[in-house]
């Protein structure tokens, strides 16, 4: 028999859309002459709904829905993910379709207690397992956290296990799919077949990369990642026949295309006419114009580049010449004299002390708020969305202004640590030379005060990133992460820095999430804390 796998990319909320899109797979899988088709979870409503599962219109349509889809079905079964209200009780579930009724019903057992989507606040948990029969094969069905929570096995007496999932993609999160499928089959000696959601919903995006492995634990099947299409498996006496499998993608790959498909369904499924960013002549918004371009297409995209005394020929000359390459719209727009303008009255109507030889920060935060205002106007005149450029490293330690370098609607490399922005760029340039080698090679600087580089206020990159990650991503303490041979007085520092500007990242915009955790949806720290991590390691409370 043939069955199909429909990995699909719903929109959250867009049942009628989203229905649309699963009869076109029904009939597609059809004429392939698939008897089954197994769509991922909550396909029909889009994941995670999140509280729109609390009101009781949306998974009314949800239920209207699903009477459409059971009767336009016919003769082929379909699997399909939705919400189910019966007995005041809310599910996630999947049902058996075919020939105009259903079949069974399926609910999920182990419900996802990620930080992005706690089912549990939502969805009561089924008991019964679900086992369906076609052309003589017995089918077991999961849902998602269901089989990768390791859920119990004793029940699944079938032949295939078939699992929706709504997997969000993070990095080498399709390793430990493999790895979980590879323990359960050692276990259970049967065949799964996985369909997995692809497309991006806020912060997170779902890679799809669906595959089947055989009983054997062997992989005989696996979609290409962050696309939509229908696979075809033959199944023969209960295994899946082997298929070509595509290269396994490269790893900067897998990254860039996450944040492409990020950028292009946040703003397709937002409905925004297209994006504009600040083009500062730096590695960040220079990866950012990139990935936009890819996503959405040059006509799409804007780029300002606003300089000011502090601003390098070479960063005005490399922003025009990027501009031109990718042959985006792209402005400038001189801001010295506003500078000068907003300062003098600053200092003049609020009193304010000049000290020509020890100025502070709030000259080069007035440059960043200028630029930020005159970004969101723009964004206001024309509503396009203004990509911000930051990176998690700044982000991380608040090498960043509120209302200013912050000031936007979207995110793309708020879970990119500084020193992976200069793989991608690499990556990108070998794909095409797009990023001009001077912006990958200059030393880094935020061009806000004469000769200013990033490394006056931070440790080198790899440094920060590293103990960045080891604390944040990894949870390990301070003086574990000096054991790996940093100093001390970087860990303390680094450390303070994250959780004095918890106050900055509440504000930030929302941003793809590509770690296993990111400052979005799994960090979770309090912005009014007096607990000091950094203590511990005996280092004066304002390191230097």
């Amino acid at each position: 028999m043939r069955i199909a796998i429909a990995q699909l990319n719903p929109a959250v909320g867009d049942i009628s859309g989203n229905t649309a899109k699963i009869v076109a797979a029904v009939e597609q899988a059809r004429q392939a002459g698939a008897s089954l088709i197994i769509t991922p979870e909550l396909a029909l409503c889009g994941y995670p709904p999140a509280d729109l599962l609390l009101r009781e219109a949306f998974y009314k349509s949800c239920s209207n829905a699903l009477t459409v889809l059971t009767q336009s079905v016919g003769d082929i079964t379909l699997i399909v993910g939705h919400p189910d209200f019966r007995q005041d009780k809310l599910y996630n579930a999947a049902s058996v379709i075919r020939n105009g009724s259903i079949q069974c019903t399926y609910h999920k057992r182990i419900l996802n207690k990620s930080p992005f989507f706690n089912e549990s606040y939502y969805f009561d948990s089924g008991i019964q397992p679900c086992i369906f029969e076609l052309e003589g094969i017995r089918f077991g069905l999961q849902i998602c956290a269901d089989f990768w929570s390791n859920a119990p096995i004793d029940s699944i007496a079938c032949d295939v296990l078939l699992v929706l999932s709504a997997s969000a993609y993070h990095i080498d999160k399709q390793v430990s799919r493999y790895q979980i499928t590879h323990r359960f089959i050692q276990q259970c000696g049967i065949a799964v077949i996985h369909a997995n959601l692809t497309g991006g919903q806020d912060e997170l995006v779902f890679d799809g990369a669906s595959f089947v492995m055989n009983s054997q634990g062997e992989l005989t099947h696996q979609c290409e990642e962050f696309t939509e299409n229908i696979a075809i498996v033959e199944l023969q006496n209960r295994q899946p026949l082997p298929s070509k499998l595509p290269p396994v993608p490269n790893p900067m790959a897998s990254i860039y295309r996450a944040l492409c498909l990020g950028v292009k369904d946040y703003v397709q499924k937002n409905g925004f006419p297209g994006v504009l960013l600040g083009l500062s002549g730096g590695v960040d918004s220079a990866l950012v114009l990139a990935i936009a371009v890819d996503a959405l297409g040059a006509d799409k995209v804007t780029t300002v580049m606003m300089p000011t005394q502090y601003t390098a020929a070479i960063s005005l000359e490399d922003a025009e010449e990027m501009a031109a390459i990718l042959r985006v719209k792209h402005y400038q727009s001189n801001i010295e004299s506003l500078f000068e303008q907003f300062l003098a009255t600053a200092i003049q109507d609020f009193k304010l002390a000049r000290d020509p030889a020890s100025p502070g920060t709030m000259p080069e935060n007035l440059q960043a708020r200028i630029r930020g205002t005159l970004l969101m106007a723009l964004s206001n005149q024309t509503g396009a969305l203004l990509l911000t450029t930051g990176n998690k490293s700044e982000v991380a330690v608040g090498y960043c202004t509120l209302y200013g370098d912050m000031a936007g609607g979207f995110a793309v490399l708020k879970d990119v640590s500084k020193t992976l922005v200069y793989r991608l760029c690499e990556y990108r340039n070998q794909i095409s030379s797009v990023i001009p080698q001077r912006i990958i090679d200059r030393p880094p600087s935020a061009e806000l005060r004469p000769n200013q580089t990033d490394q006056d206020s931070l440790p080198p990159y790899d440094i920060l990133d590293a103990i960045i990650e080891a604390y944040v991503e990894k949870n390990c303490s301070p003086a574990e992460i000096v054991a790996m041979h940093y100093s001390a007085t970087d860990v303390a520092k680094v450390i303070r820095l994250i959780h004095m500007n918890e106050y900055k990242r509440r504000q930030s915009a929302p941003g793809i999430r590509i770690t296993h955790c990111d400052f979005g949806t799994a960090w979770h720290y309090p912005v009014t804390s007096n607990y000091k991590a950094w203590s511990t390691l005996g280092i004066p409370a304002d390191p230097a």
